[in-house]
């Protein structure tokens, strides 16, 4: 069985890590290249650093800061937010990312999954999906879970898998920042043949353990607030999930 990842997220406005819930109400946080830092020696398994608001303020993302972070860590960094274009994956790639995730570009455009991976190859190309729940079914939000597309969420990750995106990031708006644990009635509804990484509700160790369990088929947890403010340290998490037969890297 592959072993399963730990993956802290930097939500990023300003050049600052911020946090909120359900995507609303963002906090100021802490410095990105420090707390990427401490990460990358702390023992998680790879990086995502998320512009959040390049999409919504129709820009591109900010490369100074990622450079930055790119530099000081020695771990996998996944990097998304106002990736639109071909030239947009090249950019940032030159700054250091091993990954590149898109979400509002991609539902603009599809066909930017295909080109990418094909110039970059799939490995490369992570599509990430903002969902919530609507009218008993889950719908996919873009720019920063702002706008609803009406589109289903099911549907469009299995459209994004089959052009070409080779890892998904299930964001639930719903649990984001509840810290009630990970949405697993979502995930259980994702079938898909790439890697799957949960994201939104962790408040504990004990939601990770039980994310494992009842969705095996999730290759990595993503939590933000429990590791930035020090509630769940990563190594802790880790020797908890191997005591309970998860199987993880060592810190």
């Amino acid at each position: 069985m592959l072993k399963k990842r730990i993956i802290p997220c930097l939500d990023v406005r300003n050049g600052r890590v911020v946090k909120g819930v359900n995507f609303e109400g963002l906090n100021d946080v802490s410095d990105p290249v420090e707390l990427a830092s401490f990460y990358s020696d702390d023992g998680a398994d790879e990086l995502v650093f998320y512009d959040i608001t390049a999409s919504f303020e129709g820009r591109r993302l900010f490369t100074d800061c990622l450079r930055a972070v790119a530099e000081h860590i020695f771990i996998p960094l996944t990097v998304g937010g106002g990736i639109n274009t071909i030239d947009d994956f090249d950019r940032v790639l030159k700054c250091g990312a091993d990954k590149v995730s898109v979400n509002s570009g991609a539902l603009r455009n599809p066909a930017l999954i295909a080109d990418a991976a094909k110039k970059y190859g799939s490995q490369c190309v992570v599509l990430s999906a903002d969902v919530k729940r609507v009218d008993g079914g889950f719908r996919v939000y873009s720019h920063g879970g702002r706008q609803d597309t009406g589109l289903d969420a099911i549907e469009w990750i299995r459209r994004g898998v089959a052009l070409g995106a080779g890892e998904v990031v299930l964001n639930s708006i719903d649990t984001d920042g509840v810290k009630k644990g990970f949405d697993l009635e979502m995930l259980q509804a994702l079938d898909v043949s790439v890697p799957v990484v949960a994201s939104g509700g962790a408040g504990g160790i004990s939601d990770f353990v039980e994310l494992f369990r009842e969705v095996p088929s999730v290759d990595a947890g993503l939590a933000a607030s429990i590791f930035h403010f020090g509630e769940v340290r990563i190594p802790a998490l880790k020797q908890v999930l191997a005591e309970n037969g998860i199987p993880v890297r060592r810190s």
